[in-house]
């Protein structure tokens, strides 16, 4: 009897792109991938948080470089993609200004629809542009939210910029599937990081984050890293346009 092969989770002589690197999901990300095997850019606006992840990166014995962008520039994200292209490309930037509905501005309803829905978009189509260009399969990885399938209180804009993001990696998937070009996205509960901060330390906001979460604790940066490596790697081979729930049980209801 021939058994089935399991599918490799390695990265082995991928290069990969991690935008949004320097702290929290972004961080875990690009030290996820680089544990798997790839040469990893990481990219985000702040140099110096920057270099940091990448000596700690290399220092574990990884592989790693710092690209200094920020991704509201389209004119310098599109010269991110004019050199050979990525085997795996994961978009961990994003914004959040929450508010009440009533009392949201143009301007942060403008400033969180550039980063976490225009600039996304355009951060995919070049980088398909680019696979396309050198006939390369790959994988282009949004890290959106459980806010992109749900709603919340004074989350409004996030969850709408979300919500866009997921109908725009569906439609993205069925133009590029013919290409070898895979999209999807990775959505997360509530994860314990430096700007979740605030939230967590607002006891009513807690306990009702708790409340909704069905494993009864809050993420970890840690707890998105698999689920990465699965849809960066050939494991994921046949996945393509859909959406990686990683919320405790948040969305079951």
């Amino acid at each position: 009897m021939n058994l089935p092969q399991v599918p490799s989770f390695r990265l082995d002589g991928k290069r990969a792109l991690v935008t949004g690197a320097s702290s929290g999901i972004g961080l875990g990300c690009a030290t996820a991938l680089a544990s798997a095997g790839a040469e990893v850019i990481c990219a985000a606006r702040g140099a110096e948080k920057l270099t940091q992840v990448v000596e700690a990166i290399s220092a574990a014995g990884w592989s790693a470089r710092a690209l200094p962008l920020d991704q509201t520039d389209l004119g310098a994200l599109a010269q991110t993609f004019e050199g050979p292209a990525f085997d795996v490309v994961v978009n961990s930037a994003g914004m959040a200004r929450h508010s009440p509905a009533l009392e949201t501005t143009p301007q942060d309803y403008d400033a969180v629809m550039d980063v976490d829905l225009r600039s996304a978009y355009f951060l995919s189509a070049y980088a398909a542009k680019a696979m396309k260009r050198e006939a390369r399969s790959g994988s282009i990885i949004h890290i959106s939210s459980q806010m992109g399938h749900v709603g919340g209180v004074e989350r409004a804009v996030y969850s709408a910029a979300k919500h866009g993001l997921e109908g725009m990696v569906k439609s993205m998937a069925i133009e590029w599937g013919e290409l070898g070009i895979r999209i999807n996205t990775l959505c997360p509960t509530f994860i314990r990081t430096p700007l979740t901060a605030p939230t967590f330390a607002n006891p009513e906001r807690a306990a009702w984050i708790l409340e909704k979460i069905k494993l009864g604790r809050v993420g970890e940066v840690s707890d998105i890293m698999g689920g990465l490596i699965y849809l960066a790697s050939e494991a994921s081979a046949m996945v393509t346009g859909t959406a990686l729930m990683i919320d405790g049980g948040w969305t079951a209801d």
